[in-house]
């Protein structure tokens, strides 16, 4: 009966993992040219996705999204603002992403990384032309008082697709948020009410008189592909990313309405084929994310 050969398995993983390290992009295309991917992924498929609503107890709407290894974390506070002249009846929303040095290797302290700013106003974008929100909602009295909804965005884990977790963390934190009540004070101003004092009885009527949900239509969801030769592989991770430049991020709403396309630069020509097939992917990808987020809805009406 043969023994087998431990070390001749050791030396076949290291060479491979030499490999890997030493020509990264000839070791991915051998994967490609079998339509397989490192990860056992086919191209076309996204990482397991999870959802987590309320993750922070002090936000007034928050979640925990994971796309495989990429994590955000969101969440909103609310404020009450003076609104501006020129829209006297709506409120604002105000969006922050974060990429602290936990979050990946090349993300050093003291210096802010470079996708940060340029997400946050991508983010800031896509919910705006989605037309998700209706600003007329986060009206409180018109002229006087509007909410602010400040939402920060913290990636916890940046292994690719950042925009894709970070506009899926937005969705659910707006999912979960719940406007808070607000009174006038004795100078007549409009203040927030406060967990304490809601139970109690009120001097001066409050201006909104329960916690209320947003209603939001048309809620965008992305999905970010690599073209690569005559490949494409849908929810790269960060290795993928360093190694084929070349990104594509398509926006739907729920209704498969096309918010946004987003190609920053890179070798590849998006032709008119490669275009059809990541919309056709980002369409099915937005029907997956749609259940998950459903589902943790749902989840937070039963607990």
């Amino acid at each position: 009966m043969g023994v087998p050969d431990a070390s001749g398995d050791l030396s076949s993983e290291m060479e491979v993992d030499a490999f890997r390290h030493l020509f990264p992009l000839r070791y991915f295309e051998r994967h490609l040219s079998e339509s397989i991917r490192p990860d056992a992924r086919p191209l076309g498929r996204a990482r397991d996705t999870t959802l987590a609503l309320g993750a922070v107890a002090s936000a007034h709407g928050s979640a925990l999204a994971k796309i495989g290894s990429t994590t955000m974390l969101a969440a909103i506070k609310m404020e009450v603002m003076i609104p501006s002249t020129e829209s006297p009846d709506e409120g604002c929303i105000a969006i922050d992403f974060h990429m602290p040095p936990i979050c990946s290797p090349i993300v050093r302290p003291g210096r802010p990384a470079e996708a940060a700013p340029v997400i946050s106003k991508q983010l800031s974008d896509t919910i705006s032309s989605s037309g998700m929100i209706n600003l007329k909602e986060l009206s409180l009295v018109s002229g006087k008082a509007a909410w602010m909804a400040y939402l920060d965005i913290y990636c916890l884990d940046a292994d690719g697709a950042l925009f894709d977790a970070a506009l899926l963390s937005a969705v659910a934190a707006f999912s979960h948020l719940q406007i808070p009540i607000v009174s006038l004070n004795d100078d007549g101003k409009i203040v927030l009410v406060s967990e304490e004092d809601e139970g109690a009885k009120l001097e001066k009527e409050p201006v909104n008189k329960e916690k209320r949900k947003l209603k939001l239509s048309s809620i965008p969801f992305s999905l970010t592909c690599i073209l690569h030769k005559n490949y494409i592989l849908a929810d790269p991770t960060a290795e993928e990313e360093s190694i084929m430049e070349t990104l594509v991020t398509v926006v739907l709403d729920s209704s498969a309405r096309l918010v946004s396309f987003y190609k920053p630069g890179g070798s590849f020509l998006a032709n008119t084929s490669a275009v059809q097939d990541c919309v056709a992917l980002t369409r099915q990808r937005v029907k997956e994310l749609q259940e998950i987020l459903d589902e943790a809805i749902s989840g937070m009406e039963i607990d």
